[in-house]
């Protein structure tokens, strides 16, 4: 019996997600090695890997349009394409598991944070930035919040992070994602 396009939806998803796996490497091996590079290196090697990811968006984008079966799965992946575009995450772990939807593997790494934050591995910049992406990726997935979690966030949270949050929330139409991502990444070859 037929598929009717099962498997092959199966596939092209799979093939996304490999791909976007695969460029949210390559940003967090970028940012990992950035004291290794020069200055100019690594400027042109992300803006290298923001324009990979500026054409994996138009590549959704033209798929999203034909195929309506896969605007729900796909949605994930677009918030995390625009998100490391607009670059209100700054880490691509984070954005990686927002875009797969692992809300228990956020939790982990937070819990893992704090640890590291208490025996001093972890500077309090950093650890706040990375604090702000992992629960507002848990607020975009539904997740309940403590209340010191939403105190964190109302107190922390930057102009980029409420930006994503307002446009997040308006997804009716991927266009509107579509057409921020499309503006930052102007932004970003300027």
């Amino acid at each position: 019996m037929a598929s009717r396009g099962t498997t092959e939806t199966s596939k092209l998803k799979q093939n996304l997600e490999e791909q976007l796996d695969r460029l949210m490497q390559q940003l967090q091996d970028l940012e990992e090695c950035r004291e290794e590079l020069d200055a100019d290196e690594y400027e042109e090697t992300k803006k290298e890997t923001l324009e990979q990811l500026s054409e994996f968006n138009d590549s959704l984008k033209k798929i999203m349009s034909g195929d309506m079966t896969l605007v729900d799965e796909l949605g994930g992946m677009q918030l995390a394409i625009q998100a490391a575009i607009s670059q209100a995450f700054k880490t691509p772990e984070v954005i990686r598991m927002f875009a797969k939807k692992q809300p228990r593997q956020l939790r982990t790494r937070l819990a893992e944070m704090d640890r590291d934050l208490m025996v001093g591995k972890l500077p309090r910049d950093l650890y706040t930035q990375q604090k702000l992406e992992i629960l507002t990726a848990l607020r975009k997935l539904g997740e309940e919040l403590t209340g010191d979690d939403e105190m964190f966030l109302s107190t922390n949270a930057g102009a980029a992070l409420s930006q994503f949050e307002r446009v997040s929330t308006d997804l009716g139409s991927g266009d509107k994602v579509f057409a921020l991502a499309s503006v930052e990444v102007e932004k970003a070859k300027q």
